[in-house]
């Protein structure tokens, strides 16, 4: 599977729908979030399964565990690849999660890419970010977990502490500079560097006047044709 994961950050699905029909050549997971999801529900993940796209479902789920476990069970009923829970639920929560059968692939967010030392003080983490991600990130492995969400910072501590196998997704990743709501970012060349399996990529793609050219200069900087 292609390592760049696009985030479908528009307003409607009859925009995300088009990206897709465009993209799905160069691009083999499609990233749904919140905002589309409590907009369209199921129906739009139908649609986009029937135009061949495999979905990551990036609902952030953080609940008691017989909560969570039971909407991991129902994304794996609409037939996405991937979905993300909150670390921070525990280990309970996450083990519970992983248990469900014919779930999709796990990813736990460790810490969001819009926080910094700061933010997570504030919040009452003593810790620094990368040794809350690192705790995060194997209290995830250890409870079942496919792999985390963290940034590229965090990516090849992530690696050497829960290994190879284990799947580090990056987002919050740019082409260049950018005013925006994130802190921790980097590019996808260094994001594959650092050991990233996906890396998500949202505006820069899906506001370009040319998506698939921008798809194609991205994987070509990856030495990737």
């Amino acid at each position: 599977m292609k390592p760049l994961i696009a985030a479908l950050d528009v307003e409607t699905d009859i925009e995300a729908l088009r990206l897709v029909q465009r993209l799905k050549s160069q691009v083999d997971l499609f990233k749904i979030g919140p905002v589309l999801f409590l907009k369209y529900g199921g129906s739009l993940l139908s649609q986009m399964r029937e135009l061949g796209a495999e979905i990551f479902l990036d609902m952030k789920f953080h609940d008691i565990p017989s909560v969570v476990a039971k909407a991991i069970e129902r994304a794996g009923e609409w037939g996405v690849y991937s979905a993300t829970i909150h670390t921070a639920g525990g280990a309970g929560m996450m083990k519970e999660a992983a248990s469900v059968a014919k779930r999709p692939k796990l990813w736990g967010v460790t810490v969001l890419t819009s926080l910094d030392q700061n933010d997570l003080k504030q919040i009452g983490v003593s810790r620094t970010v990368k040794d809350q991600v690192e705790g995060l990130a194997t209290l995830a492995r250890d409870s079942g977990l496919d792999g985390v969400i963290s940034s590229v910072q965090e990516a090849s501590l992530i690696k050497k502490a829960c290994g190879k196998k284990f799947q580090v997704v990056t987002p919050g990743i740019r082409l260049a500079k950018a005013d925006d709501d994130q802190k921790r970012v980097q590019t996808p060349k260094e994001a594959m560097e650092n050991g990233a399996d996906f890396f998500v990529i949202g505006r820069p793609v899906t506001e370009a006047k040319d998506p698939i050219a921008t798809v194609k200069a991205i994987y070509n900087s990856l030495g990737r044709n």
